[in-house]
């Protein structure tokens, strides 16, 4: 009678490899070049992250000559645009059963450590998704699908009224080709201020891969120690991002990006607790923060990009 379990089986461990290997989150440059700069601000309170933006000129100016009446009246130049706080969690459970098989020299990778982590990429993940959101999620971070706009109300200000709160959008180009690209790059250039980092689909970045000369595609050494393959285009850094919505480019100039958060939800595991009822811990990863921009026509999205 053959029983279920061999002799070689039964006296030979399984091998596994003492790493947990990715096989399901995808590239996210974007929140990572964000984390990495002085961008990603520390903000402790307050009811809303509110961003100073001046956005008319002082009217009471001119040429004079001798006892010429000068203008004195006061007119508003300055504002700020208003974003709200979003909140995010990933979830941490182990049962007391599995962690007890999972102890001791049994256990190769620790169950608890490796749910950890995947909680944290979980919810890093996402709010690389946030980054590019268009408002459809009332409770997600603003995202550049907004921000790069010109329809949208955005930190609270109109862009339809107040054109000035508009971002460059070419939605009408369907066929990448780098003088499209540099048309919108241009537009949302003024003086030494320039998109300094651009992001588009794995689709759009090979189709410009494609159109450079071997000799042309040069990277950018810091965004490369990174892990993200880049190419550039007028001296910026250009990556893929499967965050990144189908046939969107943006060009993005990231001394105007401001990710914020709360100090006491910085990715921040809580405690473990155990529910009176169940074996069981559990615990979350939070994050609680604010996306928005303080120079919308700083930045370019191109939106038809489909070949």
């Amino acid at each position: 009678m053959a029983l279920d379990i061999g002799q070689l089986t039964a006296i030979t461990h399984k091998y596994i490899m003492p790493r947990l290997f990715d096989a399901i989150f995808d590239s996210n440059p974007l929140l990572k070049k964000l984390l990495a700069t002085g961008q990603y601000h520390s903000v402790s309170g307050g009811t809303t992250v509110d961003i100073p933006l001046a956005y008319a000129q002082n009217t009471a100016s001119g040429w004079y000559s001798g006892a010429d009446t000068l203008n004195t009246a006061e007119n508003e130049q300055l504002t700020a645009a208003r974003f709200n706080w979003a909140s995010i969690y990933a979830g941490i459970t182990i049962t007391e059963e599995d962690e007890l098989k999972n102890g001791g020299s049994a256990g190769v990778l620790k169950l608890l450590a490796s749910k950890a982590q995947m909680a944290e990429k979980t919810i890093k993940d996402a709010v690389g998704t946030g980054l590019y959101s268009d408002g459809t999620n009332t409770k997600s971070i603003v995202g550049l699908r907004d921000i790069v706009a010109t329809d949208q109300t955005v930190g609270g200000i109109s862009q339809s009224t107040n054109t000035w709160w508009a971002g460059q959008v070419d939605s009408s180009t369907t066929v990448t080709s780098i003088g499209a690209i540099n048309t919108q790059f241009e537009n949302a250039s003024i003086d030494t201020e320039k998109p300094d980092y651009l992001v588009g689909t794995r689709t759009v970045y090979t189709k410009y891969y494609n159109l450079l000369q071997p000799m042309q595609r040069f990277q950018d050494s810091e965004t490369a120690k990174g892990g993200f393959s880049n190419l550039l285009f007028n001296g910026a850094p250009f990556v893929a991002d499967s965050h990144c919505p189908s046939s969107h480019l943006f060009g993005l100039n990231t001394k105007h990006l401001w990710l914020c958060y709360h100090p006491e939800r910085n990715f921040i595991t809580e405690p473990f607790q155990k529910p009176i009822n169940q074996q069981v811990k559990v615990a979350r990863i939070l994050w609680m923060g604010a996306f928005g921009s303080s120079n919308n026509r700083l930045h370019f999205k191109m939106s038809g990009l489909t070949s």
